[in-house]
């Protein structure tokens, strides 16, 4: 399974962005997928997740409400919608993809597949 993550850039505070995660190779083993982000000097910190079929979402606290996690299964892609953005928004963020059926979860280590990951940075 190959991830390929893109839609990043620079964007004011309060601004919007789309980040986008298309998937290939054996996507039938992915069943929930998330967005993670990573800052400079920080740890690796969960964003938000969805189940295979898009039903059930999941978010960190930080982003509730500003940002929304989607899939097109047809596409194989996921996406975050990021509203409203903030200075501490800014980090580079991954997809990943999970193998076990069932569960949505929040813990990076839980996640199989990985993209590369894109850049988003907010000024203020």
């Amino acid at each position: 399974v190959q991830l390929q993550a893109s839609g990043g850039g620079l964007v004011q505070a309060g601004g919007s962005l789309r980040l986008s995660c298309a998937a290939s190779g054996r996507t039938f083993t992915i069943h929930a997928m998330g967005w993670f982000r990573q800052a400079p000097g920080k740890e690796r910190e969960f964003v938000a997740a969805s189940s295979r079929g898009g039903g059930q979402t999941y978010y960190a606290d930080s982003v509730k409400g500003r940002f929304t996690i989607s899939r097109d299964s047809a596409k194989n892609t996921v996406y975050l919608q990021m509203n409203s953005l903030k200075p501490e928004d800014t980090a580079r963020y991954f997809c990943a993809g999970d193998r076990t059926a069932g569960v949505i979860r929040s813990a990076a280590r839980s996640y199989d597949y990985w993209g590369q990951g894109t850049l988003v940075t907010v000024s203020s």
